[in-house]
């Protein structure tokens, strides 16, 4: 497991906020005034996810909704474009 550095992941997070970009994964602007744990709040997401090896750099690092990175776990971006996608309703007439 990687150690990860609390001072400098909040440098990397102040980093990526200072432009407020939208969302890297749905591309909807994210709230920023919005505090964790909102699933529309603001949390910094790791392009190649640390659990499968990827660097804790900045370069690695991209803004996100905490309910989209949530939903995309530790997977890849492309993995989540492959998946095949699940509508569920709940309707009864």
């Amino acid at each position: 497991m990687v150690q990860r550095n609390t001072a400098t992941r909040d440098r990397h997070r102040a980093a990526i906020a200072r432009t407020k970009p939208d969302c890297a994964l749905c591309l909807q602007p994210i709230d920023y005034a919005l505090k964790y744990p909102d699933p529309q709040a603001f949390v910094v997401d790791h392009r190649i996810p640390v659990a499968l090896g990827g660097p804790d750099t900045i370069d690695n690092k991209q803004p996100a909704h905490a309910g989209c990175n949530w939903a995309k776990a530790a997977k890849l971006e492309q993995d989540l474009a492959d998946a095949p996608r699940t509508f569920v309703t709940t309707r009864t007439w």
